[in-house]
Order: C-alpha cells, then sequence, then structure tokens
C-alpha cells in the first residue's frame, strides 16, 4: 500500500486543504483525521501547513503503520495517532477547529451517529471537510449494486444530497459541496491500468484466482464510474458559533 491510501494522493489532499482554506489559518489549529490509515494525509498536513493532526482510525494495523512512518519525519511531534472509532470519538467536545476525512467514511454503516460525534467535538466556528464515495446519479441494476458492494465491503454508501441532509439535519451549516464524478472515473482507469500492468507479481505471489477475481472488481467498479452508478463528492461545512 501506498502513502496515501486515497483517491487522488496527494494532489487530493492539497485540493481539500485548500477548500478549507489551511493555508490561511493558525497554526496552532487542531485537526482530526476520522479513519487516519497509514497516516499519509497527516503528515502531509502538518509539512504543508504546520498544524496539528490527531489521527484517529480503528484498525490496529493501520495505527501501528502509521506511527511506524511518522516517528523519524520533522514535525513528528505535532502528529498522535489514536485507536478508536468515529462513531465513538474518544475526545472531549469542542476539541478540534477541523475535523478531516478521505475517502473511507463509506466503510461506516451509521453515518448519523458520524456526523453527530463530529459534532460534539468540533469548537464552535470550527470546520468539516471531507470526500468520500458515493452513489452516483443513476441507480444501477440491483445485482451490480450488491456485487460493488460486496467487492468493496462497504456495509453502506451515502449520496451527495444524503450528505448535505445529515449534515444540515445535525446543526452544522453546508458551505460548499460538489460531485467529482468524472474525476472519479478518470482514477477508476488508472487504478485498472496498475492492476493489469502488476498482474504478474499479483499472480506470482498470491495466485491466479486472486487476481481475476481483483480486475472483475476493479473492471465493475470503473463500468459502474462510468455509468454515473457511483461517484465521489466533496462537502465542506461549519458548526455555529
Amino acid at each position: 500500500m501506498g502513502e496515501q491510501i486515497h483517491v487522488g494522493g496527494k494532489e487530493q489532499t492539497t485540493f481539500l486543504a485548500e477548500k478549507l482554506k489551511l493555508d490561511k489559518i493558525n497554526y496552532k489549529k487542531q485537526i482530526l483525521d476520522i479513519c487516519s490509515a497509514l497516516g499519509g494525509p497527516a503528515r502531509q498536513l502538518v509539512q504543508d501547513y504546520n498544524v496539528k493532526v490527531l489521527g484517529l482510525d480503528i484498525t490496529p494495523k493501520m495505527i501501528e503503520e502509521a506511527k511506524n512512518r511518522t516517528k523519524d519525519i520533522k514535525y513528528a511531534e505535532k502528529i498522535e495517532y489514536r485507536l478508536g472509532s468515529g462513531l465513538d470519538i474518544p475526545s472531549h467536545k469542542e476539541t478540534f477547529d477541523i475535523v478531516w476525512g478521505q475517502d473511507a467514511w463509506c466503510y461506516i454503516r451509521d453515518k448519523p451517529r458520524l456526523i453527530q460525534e463530529i459534532y460534539r467535538v468540533l469548537k464552535p466556528g470550527g470546520k468539516l471537510g471531507f470526500t468520500d464515495w458515493i452513489w452516483g446519479t443513476r441507480d444501477p441494476p440491483e445485482n451490480e449494486a450488491d456485487y460493488l458492494m460486496e467487492f468493496m465491503v462497504f456495509p453502506d454508501l451515502e449520496t451527495i444530497d444524503g450528505y448535505c441532509d445529515l449534515i444540515q439535519s445535525k446543526g452544522l451549516n453546508n458551505i460548499e459541496h460538489d460531485d467529482l464524478g468524472p474525476d472519479f472515473a478518470r482514477y477508476m482507469d488508472v487504478y485498472l491500468n496498475i492492476l493489469r500492468e502488476n498482474a504478474k507479481p499479483i499472480i506470482d505471489n498470491f495466485g491466479e484466482s486472486l487476481y481475476l477475481e481483483a480486475e472483475k472488481g476493479v473492471v465493475a467498479w470503473n463500468q459502474a464510474a462510468k455509468e454515473n452508478w457511483v461517484s465521489r463528492g466533496f462537502w465542506i461545512a461549519e458548526k455555529p458559533d
């Protein structure tokens, strides 16, 4: 797995940071990254914007590897990784200036509780910024939808409007959101090409059957993105003062 395992890597981390205007905030600002995985965005944000980041992830192996990748870098003292769930964030209320997420909340089933918890830990005037995989503008055939979810082990996907409604219903104010569907389809082409270029080492290490199943799943998601059955979006919201 690479340094940043969300769509677009460092480029998309910069995109979200610019939407949140991180270059204009005080360096003492505290960011909570929910589902922080290997810690790539946390390291980039600290290096590029001199903020402080708490990475929260429910997978012990992710936390362990994130710590290993962070311990020898400059500004490491500005990053903490904590084992925990976004549905029960292990922090006091009104702790964070910004809550951050990238392409990972599709793995969280109870999204109303997630947004409720985010509201709790945000300071008044604090901002929420995230990207996520979502259902697109066209409904896929039921069997296709089931396979897409099964392949990625997603318990639930939201829609653009679904997230907007959740954000508003939990007391946050929507500032900006957009459907990144065309960009998502382009990245699906990239992923399929990478998979096929690496077919031999994958087959040598894990067997042909695993490779074929992986290719089948990525082809399905590639098609789904181009059919607008699935997409990706971003949202910026703010907690009222």
